[in-house]
């Protein structure tokens, strides 16, 4: 098993470009997040999720991962959910927690060999 963990500023999220946004983020991501009024904290604790996953692979010596290869989405219950979008030579199971207050999000990730 391996984790990874990303804290970041909410501020560095308010009004970035959206060239920044559409690389960094899905289409879904990006949908759910502009769905609230101030979507920086739910793009900044995505983003931190997608830091927390990278770190995680890295754990378990998985490379080439990008963070635009890596959607974070809520499931039917709203847990968070990490989904790969690129092949992966082994399946990995990810456990994600996501949390934020006005100033900061954080992210916390597990992952491990089924």
């Amino acid at each position: 098993m391996a984790i990874g963990i990303d804290i970041e500023d909410i501020s560095r999220f308010k009004d970035k470009p959206e060239a920044f946004i559409n690389r960094v983020f899905t289409v879904n991501e990006i949908s759910y997040c502009t769905g609230y009024a101030n979507p920086e904290s739910h793009f900044a604790v995505r983003f931190c999720a997608k830091e927390a996953v990278i770190k995680a692979l890295s754990g378990l010596d998985i490379k080439g991962v990008a963070i635009s290869d890596i959607e974070i989405y809520l499931d039917k219950n709203n847990c968070p959910q990490v989904r790969i979008l690129k092949e992966l030579k082994r399946q990995i199971v990810f456990e994600v927690s996501l949390s934020h207050d006005r100033t900061k999000a954080v992210a916390f990730v597990t992952a491990h060999l089924p």
